[in-house]
């Protein structure tokens, strides 16, 4: 390298605040997976938004960086609560119990384009023409992942996919694209691990309802169960969402959003080694459309 190389040099930390970020997040699909049969889809979602609220709220304090929302911020915060932490979690655990970890990963890699196709409805951005040949085609394999699903079983599944699991892995999709969307004006003037810690908090009192079904799943469930519980929120909610806010910090948005592609890939070689689960092959190739359509839909 010579005085005039003007290349920036990798900010490896931020890199590995990546790495630690995917990771987390790609093992969450295979723990949910892996407790479902010791919690309830409700329950699973209550206990986790529990120990990440309190572990976020640690940091929070640690680090003694506090804004004061407005009313305007408080309702885009209380709707990233309600509809990405809250519905997202119960939503997702049910769908895991009928669906494998690797295909719901897959499908829910099409918020990215629900996101953008509601900021162009809502927010006035327009549909650029990228957008909506991504769009049906990440929708197409989100089909074909559906049809595969629903006619075809494999040995490794403990339940029968159908429709109402890939259902559920939309609504996942969808309450996530809720959830950033709202969370998105509020990021400029609040620090995000505050917006995470206090959306944490509202997605646990809205489930807070499933509290006597999680007191009662934990009085059966396995140490192996518990400690996947445990694991699912200091993990992939607390310490994942505390890595991209500080990627976020370091990185453009646009290249770290790109880094989710990897969770998938993950998360099926994770749920193979661990849980002895392979998704059928066409699911596969349905599940690679997707990211295709969500990678089209960003092309400029």
């Amino acid at each position: 390298m010579t005085d005039l190389d003007t290349r920036p040099a990798v900010d490896w930390l931020a890199l590995g605040a990546v790495t630690v970020t995917v990771i987390s997040w790609a093992s969450a699909f295979v723990a949910i997976r892996g407790v479902g049969e010791s919690f309830g889809a409700g329950p699973l979602a209550l206990g986790r938004l529990l120990i990440g609220s309190c572990a976020l709220g640690v940091i929070v304090l640690i680090r003694r960086q506090w804004v004061k929302p407005n009313r305007t911020q408080w309702l885009q915060i209380a709707s990233v609560g309600v509809f990405w932490f809250g519905v997202y979690n119960v939503a997702l655990n049910a769908a895991e119990q009928r669906v494998d970890a690797g295909t719901t990963s897959m499908i829910i890699q099409i918020g990215p384009i629900l996101v953008a196709l509601f900021a162009g409805l809502l927010l006035g951005e327009g549909f650029p023409k990228w957008l909506v040949i991504g769009a049906g085609i990440a929708f197409a394999g989100a089909v074909m992942v559906g049809v595969v699903t629903a006619v075809t079983t494999t040995s490794t599944t403990r339940t029968d996919a159908d429709f109402l699991g890939i259902a559920l892995c939309l609504v996942s999709a969808v309450t996530y694209a809720i959830g950033v969307l709202s969370q998105k004006p509020v990021l400029r003037t609040v620090p995000g691990l505050q917006v995470t810690w206090m959306a944490c908090t509202i997605g646990a009192v809205c489930t807070l309802p499933f509290a006597p079904a999680l007191l009662d799943d934990l009085s059966t469930a396995s140490a192996g169960a518990t400690g996947g519980l445990l694991y699912l929120g200091l993990v992939p909610t607390a310490l994942a969402f505390s890595t991209w806010a500080y990627a976020l910090t370091r990185m453009n948005a646009g290249k770290l959003g790109i880094t989710t592609y990897a969770v998938p890939p993950i998360t099926i070689t994770l749920a193979w080694l661990l849980l002895g689960e392979i998704p059928h092959i066409l699911a596969v190739v349905g599940g690679v459309i997707c990211l295709v359509g969500v990678g089209l839909s960003r092309r400029k």
